[in-house]
This record gives structure tokens, sequence and C-alpha cells, in this order.
């Protein structure tokens, strides 16, 4: 209980390596053997004027199964910043768990908030550490966003399973349906949107990843299911509420019945 470094994850290490996501033993099954275990799958982020939006998909897959309807993939890991998750979901949540301590150990050790650039890179050694599970078919890819306090912006960084941190400087998409969600953010995002403006845009592009991704759970009217988004400004993170989000899916489903390309159902035009 002696206050230390100020990484809870270098601290678990040093007490007990077991507890840590990468620490857990595959005990002697060989590193080619399929492991059939539930995976996220899409994962979309964009700045806006104010911030950044991060929205994700319900879904979670078992080879060509539906393991869960309702999986939320965005979190909050703290009161500036959040993460997608996409890959392995049960060493995913792990990690972001874990995170989500880490921060919270940072400042209560240091008395600061750490600065978004420091957890971007706590986020992608954690990550570099988890890349023996990744090497056996455990891997995790997140994307990691929030509202730099230094610079008064939002940020948006995605990672590769070797660790590896990349800014991303307009938008982005990780996961199954990420080619289909980026072709759509390419063609609706625009420079200093507003933040209604941006969830509609990232509700319309994981719309277009579940039209041809299969792995990509659209929104289930019938069963009260919508995507998970939140949006980091200046306030703080906040998650738009399912009444915030029905009427804007209700409205994209019903001009995509006259346009199937898609393009006016999030307010564009042709």
């Amino acid at each position: 209980m002696t206050p230390g470094v100020s990484s809870f994850t270098d601290f678990l290490r040093m007490h007990d390596p077991s507890l840590l996501p990468s620490g857990r033993s595959m005990g002697s099954m060989p590193s080619t053997s399929p492991i059939d275990v539930p995976h996220g799958t899409t994962i979309v982020a964009m700045k806006y004027a104010g911030g950044i939006v991060m929205a994700g998909d319900r879904r979670a897959t078992m080879g060509n199964v539906i393991a869960s309807r309702d999986i939320e993939k965005v979190f909050a890991t703290d009161e500036f910043s959040c993460v997608g998750i996409a890959g392995t979901a049960g060493v995913a949540l792990e990690i972001v768990r874990l995170f989500q301590v880490e921060l919270e150990h940072y400042e209560k050790i240091e008395g600061v908030l750490l600065s978004l650039d420091g957890k971007a890179n706590r986020l992608a050694s954690m990550l570099r550490s988890n890349l023996t599970m990744a090497m056996q078919g455990l891997a995790v890819v997140p994307l990691f966003g929030g509202f730099d306090l230094a610079t008064q912006v939002g940020r948006i960084f995605s990672y590769d399973v070797t660790g590896g941190r990349y800014e991303e400087y307009d938008h982005h998409s990780i996961g199954s349906g990420s080619m289909f969600a980026r072709g759509a953010l390419k063609k609706m995002w625009q420079p200093d949107m507003d933040q209604a403006s941006a969830v509609s845009v990232a509700i319309g592009a994981l719309y277009d990843a579940a039209d041809d991704d299969s792995a990509t759970g659209g929104p289930d009217l019938t069963r009260g299911i919508y995507p998970v988004v939140a949006a980091v400004d200046d306030n703080g993170y906040r998650r738009i509420d399912d009444t915030e989000l029905e009427p804007v899916i209700r409205t994209l489903i019903t001009d995509r019945t006259t346009d199937s390309g898609g393009y006016r159902g999030v307010g564009g035009h042709s």
C-alpha cells in the first residue's frame, strides 16, 4: 500500500503479474490453434467543432454466430477521454477496466490529470504488453479519443496490435466494418460541424457498415437496441441518451427507404 510508481499497471506487474491480462497463461495450446471467442466489431470516431464523437455498434460475433446483440464497446476512461474496442471482447474489456484504473491511479498519485498524449501513450504500452496474447488470436485494437485541455481541441488515436500509436486528424474507424464506415465518413464528414451533425454522421456510418458487414449490427428498433454514442468536449465525457438517438435513427431509416445510396439520409445532398 506504499505510494510508489504513478502507473498502476507497473505497480501490478511488480506485485503480481498474473493479474494483468497479458499475464494469463494459455497453457499448452499451440499458437496456431483457432480460438472461438466473442469479437467486437465496428467503432467510428470523428472530430467536430467542439470536441470528438465516438460511436460503436452493439453486436459481438463468434464465427458466424451472433454472440451478443447488446454489448457495449465505447467507454469513458476518465472525465475527458473515451475508448472504443474492437477485437477479442473479453480481453478488450479487461484492458479497458485496467486503463480506467491506470488513469485514476495516476491522478491520485500525482494530483493532476495525465495529459491526453500521456493517456494515449499509456494505452499503447498496455497493448504492447498484450502482444503474446494477440499472437495466439486474442488481439485487441482500440480507438482512443478525448479533449486535450492543453490545446482545447478534440483528438483521436488509433493503434495496432504491437502498440503502435497513430493520431488521426479528422475521423477514423476500426473493426470488421471499418472499410464501409470509412467510406461513409469520407462522404459525410465536414470540418467544423456541430455535435448534433457529428452524431448523425456517426450513426449513418455505422448504418452503412451494418448494411455490408454481417458482423456489424444495425439499430434494432424492435428490441430498442441502439449504437453507443459518446461526445467529449470541454465539459467532459457525455454518453448520448437513447431518447436523443431514437429520432435521429428513425429519420435516417425513413430517408434510406427512398434513398438506398444513403447520402441524403444523413442530411447531405447529391
